[in-house]
């Protein structure tokens, strides 16, 4: 809601399109992408976050063609945000803690390739920052590097997923309520992260944490 009110904004007032120049650009695959969009587009900071697919060898991807596993895309979600009042790194934490990042398979109830957790870096700059935040998670979680399934990736071609997969959560409230409990999603994410579950904060050391993967 709050990309269309900004969208409708700029459109009334006339304002330039150099506003929205100092943006930069995330693409995070964690699963549905419904659950993903919902779970970053309200951040502060969060310019618009729309749900698509990358990673994969077709152009212009289907929902269809992706869920039948054989273009090799993740649903993923872009995320445009202002640098001034959200740093990747807090992205990054907030990303981290809203998957399942022991599970290379698929993320919750959804399975296969294009469900798999993906970070995808759009330079040498993103790369650093988040094998750092990797690096941050397996501790707070106190458990080896090794042990996270989350795939660092080189940026690939975003393709916008279907407009009615837009804002799915919002638009979708009993639906999407009912698809999120009915995955474990939440559960899982309790389980794993505990207290920090869903949240952005800083992070703490395994010997502050309490949860059991």
């Amino acid at each position: 809601m709050r990309r269309l009110l900004l969208a409708l904004l700029i459109g009334l007032l006339g304002f330039p399109s150099a506003v929205m120049a100092d943006t930069e650009t995330a693409v995070f695959a964690g699963g549905c992408f419904w659950c993903l969009e919902h779970d970053l587009e309200d951040l502060p900071g969060v310019v618009e976050a729309t749900s698509g697919y990358s990673g994969g060898h077709v152009d212009s991807p289907t929902y269809r063609q992706v869920s039948a596993e054989t273009t090799g895309h993740q649903e993923v979600v872009e995320v445009r945000f202002d640098p001034a009042e959200i740093s990747y790194g807090t992205l990054l934490r907030s990303y981290w803690r809203n998957v399942d990042p022991l599970d290379g398979d698929g993320q919750f109830c959804d399975r296969g390739d294009s469900y798999r957790p993906v970070i995808f870096t759009a330079d040498a700059a993103q790369a650093r920052e988040v094998e750092a935040s990797a690096q941050a998670a397996a501790r707070e979680l106190g458990l080896p590097r090794s042990s996270l399934k989350v795939e660092l990736r080189d940026a690939a071609r975003f393709w916008r997923a279907e407009d009615y997969h837009q804002n799915y959560a919002e638009l979708n409230e009993l639906k999407y309520n009912f698809y999120r409990f009915s995955c474990g999603r939440d559960r899982r994410l309790d389980a794993v992260w505990g207290a920090s579950a869903r949240r952005g904060d800083e992070w703490s050391d395994a010997s502050e944490t309490s949860q059991n993967p």
